[in-house]
């Protein structure tokens, strides 16, 4: 520990400075706890802020019914030698199907 006292941070405007060096040794403690605390607070809601930004979900396409989720994908499944379009997704440990049409040459682009 240093007899001197020590050198504040360059970036720390003058104003606060000179309130803390007005403060007892008790009253700094407290606010260091707090300006620690006030961090970590911060930096948790930058984090979930940034996860949440990462994590949004695309826009609902316009063709897709109000009971199939957004994560759905189509699928194409092939009953009795002819092909059908299916919204598909995970449910828990299921995997559910919605019919959607068949395909042929003039529904695929409007399906996708």
């Amino acid at each position: 520990m240093s007899y001197e006292p020590p050198t504040s941070p360059a970036d720390l405007p003058t104003d606060i400075i000179d309130t803390l060096d007005d403060y007892s040794p008790e009253l700094l403690r407290h606010v260091a706890t707090y300006a620690n605390e006030l961090t970590e607070y911060r930096e948790r809601e930058a984090r979930l802020a940034e996860r949440e930004e990462n994590e949004k979900v695309e826009e609902r396409p316009e063709n897709l019914p109000d009971d199939v989720p957004s994560k759905a994908t189509i699928t194409v499944k092939e009953i009795n030698d002819n092909r059908y379009y299916y919204w598909q997704w995970r449910d828990r440990e299921k995997i559910k199907s919605k019919y959607m049409g068949p395909v042929d040459s003039g529904n695929s682009s409007s399906f996708r």
